[in-house]
């Protein structure tokens, strides 16, 4: 599954498609939807937004109709196209919803979790209403995160498996959870309230370093230094992309010892046992 700063890119090309312009026509593949079609076809599509791993596409109002929004999750299998508007895919996935502008396309297959809403009603829905911070959409510092890690809804629980919690932040996966407590040097089973204020600062800070720099560099969480030299060096992408996350046996790139993978929350999670110090394993 998508994590936050794939979304937050995904997002970004939708918008670069289709925001600011009048949706010509508009598909859903849902029959409750059909009724819709004509209704948003000539609106001007106001804005694309990610909130955690959900994609809203927003519809201006028209006449005494007032604006909608097509909430959409892509779960394990969603994938948005976007296209010249003539140019239908080659793909087998079932469109389930999309917005043609006169030039663009963009294009949602496979997706389940379709929904069409008045925006004032965005808050009430139970993915949203459940979202913590999220630090690529909302005004969110590490200040603001360290203090979550000192709410009691959070710090006795292991650190493994709260970074998985869309509750705590919105946007953390897997491989993210792994590389921001080797940032950090944090060990899997810490608990916030085990680490000193320091650590849980400098925990706070790495969340928010690792899901900007994996949304500016295409999912690279690696230091910008060290992936060029690995670039230049005829590493591939996959080789040059993270610190510890999907690398068990190798050498961590910091002191030597071979990097570790566990399962932490039904989820593989990759650790450097001499590196990440701070808190039990």
């Amino acid at each position: 599954m998508p994590e936050g700063p794939e979304i937050r890119r995904m997002v970004d090309d939708i918008a670069g498609a289709i925001a600011h312009r009048n949706a010509r026509q508009v598909f859903f593949a849902f029959d409750r939807f059909k009724g819709y079609e004509s209704a948003l076809a000539g609106r001007r599509v106001t804005g694309v937004y990610a909130r955690g791993k959900t994609v809203l596409v927003f519809f201006a109002a028209r006449g005494d109709d007032g604006p909608w929004c097509v909430y959409s999750h892509n779960q394990l299998y969603g994938k948005w196209r976007i296209t010249a508007a003539d140019a239908e895919p080659n793909t087998r996935r079932q469109l389930r919803f999309a917005v043609f502008t006169g030039d663009r396309a963009a294009r949602l297959y496979s997706a389940s979790d379709i929904r069409l809403l008045r925006p004032d009603a965005l808050n009430a829905l139970p993915y949203l209403a459940h979202l913590g911070p999220d630090p690529l959409n909302d005004d969110v510092d590490a200040d603001d995160l360290a203090g979550r890690l000192q709410d009691s809804r959070f710090s006795g629980r292991s650190l493994g498996g709260l970074l998985l919690d869309q509750a705590f932040v919105a946007g953390i996966g897997n491989y993210l959870r792994s590389e921001i407590l080797f940032e950090a040097r944090i060990a899997p089973k810490s608990r916030p309230k085990d680490l000193t204020s320091d650590a849980r600062n400098t925990l706070a800070e790495a969340v928010i370093r690792l899901i900007q720099r994996a949304y500016q560099t295409q999912g690279i969480t690696n230091p910008p230094e060290r992936a060029r030299q690995l670039k230049a060096d005829g590493a591939s992408f996959g080789e040059r992309r993270h610190m510890v996350f999907g690398r068990s046996g190798r050498n961590c790139y910091d002191c030597g010892r071979e990097i570790i993978k566990t399962t932490v929350a039904s989820r593989r999670l990759y650790y450097c046992p001499r590196c990440q110090t701070a808190g039990p394993y």
